[in-house]
């Protein structure tokens, strides 16, 4: 028969969906630790080929991760950013989702991550066939670093009057 254990300290961890408690055996005087995870509700994925089945947040993290190899990204943003995903869909009450919008969350987060995750992910999600599409990709991007760069610079000199 298995003793009561004492809560020692408790903390939440991966943006609130889970808790981490350490315990202790008054019998024995083991610590140990375990994780309680929030139960959420199954969302059902509808597959290009309009296969359903059930969303995966480990094939979420493994497709970023994929995009970021040997990137300046660490496994903790990839691991967030997965959160975000997932936390999303269960804030928002989604039972349904088709994997082109699970895709278009995921080149959001990577966009916001890295510039050449993203476009490793959208080649492959978006199934590139030509340079073309690749182009069509790029400018987009271009045009946001090149904004982003000139508000830089613009701060920068009303700073130095």
């Amino acid at each position: 028969r298995g003793a009561e254990t004492r809560v020692i300290d408790s903390r939440l961890i991966d943006n609130g969906a889970a808790v981490r408690r350490r315990r202790l055996c008054p019998r024995c005087g083991t610590r140990f630790t375990t994780h309680e995870r929030l139960v959420l509700h199954p969302i059902w994925v509808i597959k290009k080929d309009g296969r359903r089945e059930l969303f995966d947040r480990q094939k979420v993290e493994m497709g970023m991760m994929k995009a970021c190899e040997k990137r300046p990204v660490t496994p903790e943003q990839i691991r967030k950013a997965a959160d975000d995903i997932e936390w999303e869909l269960q804030r928002r009450g989604v039972r349904q989702i088709t994997s082109r919008e699970i895709g278009e969350m995921v080149m959001s987060k990577l966009l916001e991550l890295d510039d050449v995750a993203y476009i490793r992910f959208a080649s492959v999600y978006q199934e590139f066939d030509d340079a073309r599409r690749f182009a069509e990709l790029l400018a987009p991007l271009q045009q946001q670093k090149a904004a982003a760069r000139s508000a830089r610079s613009r701060r920068k000199k009303a700073t130095t009057r």
